[in-house]
């Protein structure tokens, strides 16, 4: 049987994921996960298709989330009381792939100190309390400021196929945080395994599958660096793993459908299968950021 080997959360969405042991699974996927957003000028969301930098930004957040902790290379901490947004708090405006959002801003602070890690003018925000985001897919949902779907699950078996094939044609594997997962999971000797599952209980939760994971430039970002290395692994994913609407699937997308805690060593139950070639729009912003 599967099992969970891993669990990451992003708190900051384009950010460094924050490991644990076990996390509450809600119906925006992973406690905090990507309940945060650092944005532009004109409010407009910064990822690390053209903000790599980002990704040695390592958040930390508290369980109840009222306080989070930035930290950066040569920076000072930044510690910071979290505007919830609760009451009459001011909104913002902000804008992810062309969909307007509203969001509580974190204040001039953290806005500074982003901006001086990021070297370009840059913002805090939060998911309000009212966010209401609707998810598409296979199954649908909720999520905070993800590119789509609440949960992305990667197996160990199709991230070990992935760099035999690289390493095969005599180039350097990858390490997994280039894919940014939520879930890892061991125990299918078949790769792509999770392409066919549709139901799954895990822990006290239960997710449904909503799409694949359409992979962008974000896996060419050296995630402890922050500079770009590619050209893998998506040289060697468009050689196998094309799909007919356009780019490379690599994982799977899920939705929360039922809330409960999740701890590394569940069991990942899959109760319903469907076919190698799911009936789902594969969205090409469908991968996580």
């Amino acid at each position: 049987m599967a099992t969970v080997v891993e669990l990451i959360s992003y708190p900051v969405k384009g950010c460094a994921g924050v490991p644990a042991t076990e996390a509450e699974l809600t119906p925006a996927g992973l406690a905090h996960d990507r309940s945060f957003l650092v944005v532009g000028p004109g409010g407009v969301f910064r990822s690390q298709r053209t903000d790599p930098r980002l990704a040695v930004i390592r958040p930390a957040v508290e369980a109840d989330g009222a306080q989070l902790t930035l930290h950066a290379p040569d920076c000072d901490p930044l510690h910071l009381d979290v505007d919830s947004g609760a009451g009459s708090a001011a909104r913002s405006e902000v804008e992810m792939f062309g969909t307007p959002y509203r969001a509580v801003d974190q204040g001039d602070r953290v806005a500074g100190w982003l901006s001086e890690v990021l070297g370009a003018e840059s913002r805090l925000v939060r998911v309000p309390p009212e966010h209401d985001r609707v998810t598409d897919g296979l199954t649908p949902g909720t999520s905070g400021f993800a590119d789509s779907s609440a949960v992305h699950v990667l197996s160990l078996a199709s991230f070990d196929d992935l760099n035999r094939r690289i390493a095969a044609a005599g180039r350097t594997p990858v390490t997994m945080d280039r894919f940014r997962p939520n879930l890892v999971v061991d125990g299918w000797e078949a790769p792509q395994t999770e392409d066919r599952v549709r139901r799954v209980t895990v822990g006290g939760g239960m997710l449904g599958f909503t799409k694949l994971a359409i992979r962008c430039a974000v896996t060419l970002v050296n995630q402890q660096t922050g500079g770009k290395a590619g050209p893998e692994p998506l040289r060697t994913l468009a050689a196998y793993r094309r799909v007919p609407e356009g780019g490379v699937a690599f994982g799977s997308k899920f939705a929360v459908v039922g809330t409960g805690k999740v701890t590394v060593g569940d069991a990942f139950e899959v109760t319903e299968w469907g076919t190698d070639g799911p009936e789902t729009t594969r969205s090409p912003r469908s991968g996580p950021s």
